[in-house]
Order: C-alpha cells, then structure tokens, then sequence
C-alpha cells in the first residue's frame, strides 16, 4: 500500500505533470488557426466540424514537431522535468555519406552514419502528438477532480456527489461522507498526474531519444574525440618527455662546468631554453584542444628538424651518430612529422635508460619504404652525468610507439642488439611526394 503511494510524493512526478500539461498552452494558438476551417464551414454537421478541428489541429502539430529547434526544447525540458536521460540531437542533418565521400575516408576513420529515414523523421512529431494528447486528458481528468475535491467537504456551495455502476447508486452531498470523497478525489487527482508522467518517460527515449542513424553519428564522434585524445596524448608525451630528459641533462652538465666552462655551460642553458620553448608551444596546442577552443595551426616538426634534435642531445652530452640517407625532403605531411615523433621518443629513451656511448640513428628513405632506426648501448652503469634512477620507466613508451606505427601500417621491433645494446628498428610504407 505505502510502496503504490511512493509516486504520489516524489516532486518528480508533478513536475513531469507540469510538462505535461504545459503542452495544453503551448497548443491553445494551434487550436485557434484549427477553428477556421469549421467557422468557414458553417452548413456541415457538427460532427463534421468537431472532426475536421481536430485533423487540423493535429496537422498543425505535427508540422511544429517537424522543427530541429522543437525538438531540442523538447529533449532539453524532458531532461529537466521528467529526469530521463536524453542526448542532445545531433547538429545539423545526418547526411548520406554516398560514393565520394565515402572513398575518401581514411582507412582507420569511423564509420559515417546513413541517412536518416521516414520513420526517424516522424518520430518528433508523434511524440508531439501524445505530448499534446496526455497533457489535455491529464490536465481535464485532474481539473475536475480537484474541483470536486475542493467543494465536496462540508457541502461547500452546495456541491454533491452521485456514481452510479452496476444499477447501484450512491450520492455523496454533505457530512464525514464529503470528506472521504473529496480525499478520494485528491488522490485520484495524484494518481492522473503519476500516470501521464510514467507515459511520458516510458515514451520520450523511444521517440525523443536519438535514432540508430543518431546513435551510429554520435558513436562516430565520441571514437573521433577519443582518438584526437590519444594523439594528444602521443604529442605529449613525446615532446613534454624528450624535453624534460633532455633539459634535466643538460642543467646537470651546466652545473658541473659552471666554473670550469662558463662557454660550455652557457651553451647548455641556451640549449634548455631553446628546448623549453618548443616544448611550450606543443603544450599550448594540446591545452588549446583540450578545452576545445579554437585551435591554432598546431607545431609541425618533421624529418627536417632532425639536425636541431641532435643538435640538443649533444649539447646534454649525447654522442649521436647519424646515418641519412635518401632524399628526406621528398617525405612530407603526417608521414614526416610521425617519422619524426619515433625517433624523438627512440632518442629520448635511448638518453633515459642507456649506459654512456654513441647512440646511431639511421634514417632511410626509399621510393616505397621509410626505415627509421635507434641504437644505443646497454649496461648496468648508467649515465654518470645524470645519476641513477632518474628517470624511472613509465611504460608508455614503447606501447605508444607501437600504436603510432600501428596506425601508418608499419612494422616494429624493439629489444636487445647483440651484447650490449638495445635496438628499435621501424619500418613505414611512404609515397614520395613528386
């Protein structure tokens, strides 16, 4: 008994009546156009003139419901209202993606989603209609039996109350009798208002909630930011963490021939500023996209920014052996600029985790391959400029590097080269540029 009472007290349940019944005005100007054609139409029945209202009338709202803005009102005052949880419609038409377009597509870009069809279309208009039908029977049913409950007790301006089911009649018309019944009223006032909001939530994700084609635009966006994110990730962590070895490095060798090398320890700092201020501008790019305002023409660093990279490793003390060949200009666009990355995380971990030694770097353009190879050595002494255990390992970065490679179609190996030393060894299918 207590638990079917439940939804009389919840303020959920009135506030989703109020929606409801909110729908009764906003289609009382509807109504008024709807009565032209009976008033125009004077000589036909009145059947025929209650009729034709009412096919108007519907027409006119389901023509209202046929608007993007509509339903966006609609969905934004359910969420609030009638607490159901409602996506926001999708900006703009769900287009076709048809054959052009379609042969655009990158080969790891997510599925585009169909058109929409009739049935998606109608869909706002129906719930429109029952929105308009609920509300008026809600708010006519409860109007009444608040009325009732108001002036039965007591006899209160003579109003009496008779029923009358199965040849049995009763008539309710002053006394405790009055109270009860207007008490029932009230509760079946209660009751018609918990019913229309249980049909309006039961109804509103069916057809206010997104449609497949929807449901397929809006998965497509969500994997779209995710992989943005990842890539964001990838830049960071790529760029953010060869500076940080980089510059920690090159602050050690600055403080140790501080007094010794003031040129060299000089050469050091500038290479740290230097350092920084890329670093910077890679990380207001990736904020300005996290907190997706307009983004401004993101830092490209490609495989002719190769000499300026070795040229910070040696100022921290690196020995960096370079092996170049082919003509790298030719290589441009993402292919470049992820070339780039690999090596720059190849170099970073060969600084972090290798022992003191040359570090080659080999990078090999050919017609349909770009092969791009790091080669540092091993061993249990670690830097002696750096310290041990400086610069613990994260785990990122050789899962990062495979997922890079992954995504251009490439092949990599990572792992011991002989006694000694450690290896990674990329390589990327490329179409040189003409």
């Amino acid at each position: 008994m207590i638990k079917g009472l439940r939804p009389l007290l919840r303020r959920s349940t009135y506030s989703g009546a109020l929606f409801a019944y909110g729908a009764v005005l906003a289609s009382l100007p509807l109504l008024s156009f709807a009565l032209l054609p009976a008033l125009a139409w004077r000589s036909a029945p009145e059947g025929v003139q209650v009729v034709v209202v009412v096919v108007v009338w519907a027409a006119l709202i389901g023509f209202v419901g046929l608007a993007r803005t509509t339903r966006r009102v609609l969905v934004v005052s359910a969420r609030r209202l009638l607490s159901v949880a409602l996506p926001d419609p999708v900006a703009g038409p769900v287009a076709d993606p048809g054959p052009v377009r379609t042969a655009a597509r990158a080969p790891d870009a997510p599925p585009l989603p169909a058109a929409p069809s009739r049935r998606d279309r109608w869909r706002t208009p129906l719930w429109l209609l029952l929105h308009v039908a609920l509300g008026w029977t809600g708010a006519l049913a409860s109007g009444v039996l608040l009325f009732a409950a108001l002036t039965l007790p007591g006899g209160w301006l003579d109003a009496e109350l008779g029923l009358s089911l199965f040849g049995r009649s009763v008539r309710v018309d002053g006394g405790w009798q009055s109270w009860v019944a207007a008490l029932g009223c009230l509760l079946l006032a209660a009751a018609v208002c918990a019913v229309v909001t249980k049909a309006l939530r039961w109804s509103a994700p069916r057809l206010l909630g997104p449609s497949a084609a929807e449901r397929l635009a809006l998965a497509a966006e969500r994997e779209r930011r995710l992989a943005e994110r990842n890539r964001l990730a990838h830049e960071l962590h790529d760029s953010i963490g060869h500076t940080l070895t980089t510059t920690t490095i090159q602050a050690a060798v600055a403080g140790e021939v501080l007094s010794a090398d003031p040129v060299a320890a000089r050469a050091a700092l500038r290479s740290i500023e230097e350092s920084a201020r890329a670093a910077l501008e890679d990380l207001d790019y990736v904020l300005g996209v996290l907190r997706e305002r307009e983004a401004e023409t993101a830092p490209t660093r490609t495989l002719a920014d190769l000499p300026e990279l070795f040229d910070r490793l040696r100022h921290a003390g690196a020995v960096v052996e370079p092996e170049l060949s082919g003509d790298l200009a030719r290589v441009r666009g993402t292919l470049s600029r992820a070339a780039y990355r690999i090596l720059q995380e190849g170099l970073t971990n060969a600084m972090r985790h290798g022992a003191d030694g040359p570090i080659q770097v080999r990078v090999a353009a050919a017609p349909d391959s770009l092969e791009l190879g790091v080669v540092n050595p091993t061993g249990d002494a670690a830097r002696t400029r750096r310290g041990p255990g400086t610069f613990p390992t994260s785990g990122h970065g050789l899962p990062g590097l495979a997922e890079r490679v992954r995504l251009l179609h490439g092949e990599i190996d990572a792992g011991p080269d002989g006694p000694g030393h450690w290896r990674l060894a990329v390589r990327l299918p490329v179409r040189v540029s003409p």
